[in-house]
């Protein structure tokens, strides 16, 4: 898949002000810090696109784009940890859950994962959810580059594993970097062969 085109589309706190047109929908979620922003703007070669910084939970709204006016990729909040209220936190957990419980276009959720770390019990236990909840997923490891290619295959391998305790099939994964752009292509095509079998 080229991208031609992207462009911000509009940020809400609700999901019933989610755009009213039935374009396919791709939304990215991970823990806070792990590359969001950076990657998503990595796959559309735009660095401004997605803001982008240092200190967690920056983003605080269900973000819209749309790309080639074929497709809309969405940019949620990160769950977990972050430099705000307990209350807070809880709020945007409520928007997220509606979301992806809601909101029927949502074709597949991206769930970015540190390949840099051991399995962490908020991801495993999120990805548990997602279950419960039947919305598609797939998990996208990031930042790939910051360590060795022993070690990313060691720690994508033990998250593989440890998933298959509660998964009997396990969803489709990426490794990627938003530094060298690995994984790119793959999300890409993974995304146009979603969209072409939908038409």
């Amino acid at each position: 898949m080229k991208i031609k085109k992207t462009a911000f589309l509009q940020s809400v706190t609700d999901w019933r002000q989610c755009p009213k047109s039935q374009l396919p929908e791709y939304a990215f979620i991970g823990r806070s810090n792990v590359g969001k922003s950076s990657l998503i703007n990595m796959l559309v070669q735009n660095s401004t696109l997605a803001k982008t910084s240092s200190k967690p939970g920056k983003t605080q709204t269900i973000n819209h784009f749309i790309v080639n006016d074929e497709w809309y990729l969405v940019d949620l909040p990160g769950y977990g940890f972050a430099h705000t209220s307990k209350e807070t936190r809880a709020k945007w957990a409520a928007m997220i859950d509606e979301y992806l419980q809601r909101r029927t276009n949502l074709v597949n959720l991206f769930v970015l994962i540190d390949s840099r770390l051991e399995p962490q019990n908020i991801d495993v236990e999120f990805i548990n959810k997602l279950g419960e909840f039947g919305i598609p997923f797939s998990i996208t490891f990031t930042k790939a580059d910051k360590i060795s290619g022993t070690k990313l295959n060691t720690n994508v391998n033990q998250f593989l594993d440890k998933l298959t305790e509660t998964w009997e099939e396990l969803p489709p994964h990426f490794i990627t970097s938003s530094v060298t752009g690995k994984g790119r292509e793959e999300i890409l095509d993974f995304i146009e062969s979603i969209n072409n079998n939908n038409l």
